[in-house]
């Protein structure tokens, strides 16, 4: 099995699957647009790189020699428009493709498929113009690596305690609709899996089997944390369930945290 990794974006899901990865015995490469943060990453044995993402800076080139590239840079709407975020995969995609990587990992979000009001369980019905599909087809189509890309729901966990989401908020829309979410152990659970599997290509969504409705799951959330309920509208509009089911046969996976109204009341899951 290849042993050597570097996680572009060592942040709330990038950090944890480091520390994870070096304890397993990996060489690990890491990215933070912080300079401050490179203490840090030194601390847990990675091997730390200050990496802005631009459409005209070249990154180092010692970052991408690896094994295996793993992505993890979604698009900062509130900063870049979609097509600037676009733009720079593409700047991105030259200089991987000018790398040994051979095999990589592009984490994507369940945000590229539209509510339908239906489970998704075909990968391919999605928004086509969304900026994140269209990044990974970018990384899809070249012929010079293998890509996985995983689709992660809403994401939960130590420093992303639901209950905060909408706490105290009055008139909260579609109270009905079910919730989409996937705790951090779950994602780093999958991204293992991915790894260990020699020929891993093709494209995953990733979500806990379970979606109780916002109203139920929030109030729960916001209860046990002990914060101001929301109040939401008792409605159903637009919706979608992500369904795993085909990551969890493909792969062979078997969630950590099925049951997310559970998972909120265990202690450890926060």
């Amino acid at each position: 099995m290849d042993k050597s990794i570097s996680i572009l974006g060592c942040g709330w899901l990038g950090l944890p699957l480091a520390i994870r990865l070096i304890a397993q015995g990996w060489q690990v490469k890491g990215s933070t647009t912080t300079e401050a943060k490179l203490g840090l990453l030194r601390t847990y044995q990675i091997d730390p790189y200050l990496v802005q993402l631009s459409t005209d800076t070249l990154l180092p080139a010692v970052f991408f020699d690896s094994d295996i590239l793993f992505i993890n840079v979604p698009p900062s709407l509130k900063k870049q428009s979609a097509g600037a975020y676009l733009i720079q995969m593409q700047f991105l995609l030259e200089q991987v493709k000018a790398s040994p990587v051979k095999r990589m990992i592009f984490i994507s979000s369940t945000s590229v498929y539209p509510d339908s009001n239906s489970e998704i369980t075909d990968t391919g019905i999605v928004d086509f113009q969304n900026a994140l599909y269209q990044s990974e087809q970018l990384f899809n189509q070249s012929a010079t690596f293998k890509t996985t890309v995983i689709r992660f729901a809403g994401l939960i966990g130590p420093g992303r305690h639901p209950g905060r989401f909408f706490a105290g908020k009055t008139g909260v829309p579609n109270g009905q609709a079910p919730v989409n979410l996937i705790h951090l152990d779950d994602c780093i659970g999958i991204i293992e899996v991915v790894l260990k599997s020699p020929n891993f290509i093709g494209t995953y969504h990733a979500a806990a089997p379970s979606h109780p409705s916002r109203k139920e799951f929030y109030t729960l959330a916001t209860e046990t944390a002990g914060l101001p309920a929301p109040q939401f509208i008792d409605e159903l509009n637009d919706w979608k369930i992500i369904d795993p089911l085909k990551l969890e046969h493909d792969l062979d996976y078997e969630f950590i945290h099925p049951d997310l109204p559970r998972c909120i009341t265990n202690e450890a899951c926060w």
